[in-house]
């Protein structure tokens, strides 16, 4: 089937033993685990509004902060059609456990797609030392850390001084509440179905696009409808989408405002220690959750 249901299906076929395990890579840390010190207001970072997508469920509300640095074509069509309602009313029309959430079809069959041409893929970015990267590990020979709130693997800031434009290559990893873009069998085929990771599945890093990650309602992610079969199709009351926009696209005044802790504050090193001491030899970048505060904008900007 169109925008991935064949090639997602075949990496998903296992949905016992292999996505368990994927999901131990990318779980959350053990009970008991030590959580974030308090951290000073000047710590936290503010979500963009224009970064900002806001997903209406019929089972809750899913925010997530869009990532241009990494993939700016996707993010500036996730952006045109949601301010065109495009995604409105369209289902999560396939969803596997330990898995994925794909909607964005608006046929709900996985064929279908927006009216506007595919786009070229975005599997890896060029970063430079302007980009907000923060390293958390060292494996032999790269970084994994974030760049804002999305997880990341890169090329070391050293090897930027080897390269013609000053530059590394980076790519997004594919941990729980990742966004992803859904493709045909062809590279340069994403159009307007994507995907949120229900779990952490690394088999799909440089792989797929991605553009974005959950920063509030994982919990809703992980709630929505799965579908049976390898497949995952969900042919029987699927949940859906009920509105979909960008926050700078809505009155100031009663939007959310989104503030996460930032990634190159003392208090986020404090809690990746933590997480990092109570994992141990299990440890990664996906059991990193970072502490996030949602509320409404009360009074428009100069008010």
């Amino acid at each position: 089937m169109r925008r991935a249901t064949a090639i997602l299906a075949g990496l998903a076929v296992c949905a016992g033993a292999g996505l368990v395990q994927a999901q131990d890579v990318g779980g959350p840390p053990p009970p008991g685990a030590p959580r974030v010190v308090a951290a000073a207001a000047s710590e936290w970072r503010t979500v963009p509004a224009a970064n900002l997508l806001i997903i209406d469920t019929n089972r809750g509300r899913i925010l997530l902060e869009m990532a241009p640095e990494l993939a700016p074509l996707h993010v500036e069509r996730i952006r045109l059609l949601a301010r065109a309602g495009f995604f409105d009313g369209l289902t999560w029309h396939r969803v596997i456990d330990w898995f994925m959430a794909q909607t964005g079809d608006p046929l709900g069959s996985g064929e279908g797609q927006s009216p506007y041409p595919d786009l070229a893929a975005e599997f890896t970015f060029r970063r430079d030392a302007s980009v907000a990267f923060t390293a958390v590990a060292a494996p032999a020979g790269a970084l994994v850390g974030f760049v804002h709130s999305l997880p990341v693997q890169t090329q070391p800031d050293a090897a930027m001084a080897l390269t013609g434009d000053g530059k590394v290559h980076g790519w997004g990893l594919y941990c729980p509440g990742v966004a992803g873009m859904a493709r045909d069998e062809g590279n340069d085929t994403a159009n307007s179905q994507f995907f949120l990771m229900r779990q952490a599945y690394p088999a799909l890093d440089k792989r797929y696009t991605v553009w974005g990650t959950v920063v509030s309602g994982l919990d809703v992610v992980r709630a929505l409808k799965p579908g049976e079969g390898d497949n995952g199709m969900v042919t029987a009351e699927p949940d859906r989408m009920t509105r979909v926009r960008v926050a700078a696209d809505l009155p100031e005044v009663g939007r959310p405002v989104v503030r996460v802790l930032d990634t190159r504050s003392a208090g986020f090193r404090t809690l990746a220690e933590q997480v990092r001491q109570a994992r141990g030899a299990d440890f990664s970048v996906c059991d990193i959750t970072l502490p996030v505060e949602v509320s409404q904008a009360q009074v428009a900007a100069g008010g």
